[in-house]
């Protein structure tokens, strides 16, 4: 693998802004629904498995 070589005046390094209270907020909010839909679907297709 080749290295690539950032251009003069370029920086690819990145700094967020630090997150909000409500920002934080809705990202568990989100994580906790994504991952409870998961185990709901992973419950179906066991019993699907199950009757064949």
């Amino acid at each position: 693998m080749a290295h690539i070589k950032e251009p003069k005046g370029v920086d690819f390094l990145i700094q967020s802004p630090p997150l909000t209270n409500d920002e934080r907020k809705k990202i568990s909010e989100f994580i906790r629904k994504s991952k409870s839909k998961r185990t709901i679907l992973k419950r179906k297709r066991k019993t699907n498995k199950e009757t064949v």
